[in-house]
């Protein structure tokens, strides 16, 4: 069941509820990319220009700007433009504490599912 404040505000809009669960898709899939992920956590480090993302995370310009497009239109990362340079951040009201969320979700329950996986792989 959809929690209340959701649906009032996706009723707002004129959503329904499959349209709902839609965002859903739109909001998680934007986490599913590697290269999105590297970059939300490099930029919790702090603000970033696109030239820095790419020297830092060894990606090309392309990708970076795609995955910067995607970031921004989700509301993972807000922009300001700082003399010639665009220069994106981690939206601190809600991706900062979400991630923190997660990462601590991860430790407790993920990881392990990782670590027995490789040790099969590996014969352990």
């Amino acid at each position: 069941m959809l929690q209340r404040y959701i649906l009032e505000h996706a009723h707002k809009h004129g959503l329904s509820e499959n349209e709902i669960y839609f965002t859903y898709k739109i909001f998680f899939g934007t986490l599913v990319s590697e290269s999105r992920l590297r970059i939300i956590n490099l930029l919790r480090s702090g603000e970033k220009n696109v030239s820095e993302i790419i020297k830092e995370l060894n990606m090309n310009q392309s990708n970076v700007s795609h995955d910067l497009f995607r970031l921004k239109k989700c509301g993972f990362v807000l922009v300001e433009a700082k003399k010639q340079y665009r220069y994106y951040k981690l939206n601190e009201k809600t991706i900062r504490p979400l991630m923190a969320l997660i990462d601590k979700h991860m430790a407790e329950y993920c990881i392990h599912i990782f670590r027995a996986d490789k040790e099969t792989k590996n014969g352990e």
